[in-house]
């Protein structure tokens, strides 16, 4: 059963409109409901519970109650590419989030849209989106599930919980009340400055940053060296033959020490 309720919710910054409910099917589902039914830019849902959730590529997201799920509807205006950079806006928010709940965990990026505590995933981050009659995106929902309490023990990649890492008094409502003004803040600056702040950012807790990687795309699989991420957000690898790739959608590992885990890239 879908209903508001639960206690109150942490005080959020004016952008956000808050929806918030005990458990929906999906975040991304009802903000995408509420956008075709006019709501506004920075309207928020948040749920205590997800029963189909789901990540990347339409795989199931795990959702039990404990963890933080949300998801912000945005009215950015712009062509679908440059909308893609809010993934790279909503790992940076999340990270700068945890580095301010526990200075001694030190959050990394994982290209595309992972956070990573100790090489381990501790949130998925979906975007979905509608273009206008302009061709320019009319509305994008940015969902977010974040591994607060609980986190899957079933997956081929790494994965973990901010309990886990150490933060075991820390709530979802707690996590969001951290969370939201560094969501506001970069939006307002990357609405206002473009790519190139998040940009340095993202790279600056960039994960495996000068290591080799193996590149995952639906045709191909290759080696390199992850040297930068380019002004559009797409991943550049350097090829043993001196040459440079721009990935702009894929799926990236780092391999794994001997006898060590693979660090996979999650959805």
């Amino acid at each position: 059963m879908r209903g508001a309720g639960g206690p109150a919710p942490p005080p959020l910054p004016e952008f956000f409109r808050l929806h918030r409910f005990d458990q929906v099917e999906s975040t991304n589902d009802e903000a995408k409901r509420l956008a075709g039914a006019g709501a506004p830019d920075g309207t928020l849902v948040v749920a205590g519970e997800q029963t189909a959730g789901r990540g990347r590529t339409g795989r199931q997201w795990k959702s039990p109650p404990g963890n933080l799920y949300m998801t912000l509807l945005l009215r950015p205006g712009v062509a679908a590419g440059v909308a893609a950079q809010v993934s790279f806006l909503a790992a940076v928010a999340l990270s700068s989030a945890i580095a301010d709940l526990a200075a001694n965990l030190a959050p990394r990026h994982k290209w595309p849209n992972d956070v990573l505590l100790d090489g381990r995933k501790v949130s998925g981050i979906l975007l979905e989106s509608a273009a206008g009659a302009d061709g320019l995106i009319d509305w994008l929902v940015l969902g977010m599930g974040v591994n607060v309490a609980h986190h899957p023990t079933d997956l081929e990649q790494s994965v973990t919980s901010l309990r886990r890492e150490g933060l075991t008094e820390l709530t979802p409502d707690a996590l969001l009340g951290t969370l939201a003004p560094h969501l506001r803040d970069w939006l307002l600056r990357w609405r206002a400055e473009g790519f190139a702040p998040l940009r340095q950012a993202w790279l600056a807790r960039a994960f495996g940053l000068g290591e080799v990687v193996g590149v995952r795309l639906p045709n191909e699989n290759f080696m390199g060296r992850f040297l930068d991420l380019d002004a559009d957000g797409a991943l550049v690898v350097g090829l043993p033959d001196g040459t440079e790739r721009r990935i702009a959608a894929g799926e990236v590992y780092f391999p794994a020490p001997r006898g060590g885990p693979e660090h996979a890239a999650g959805d």
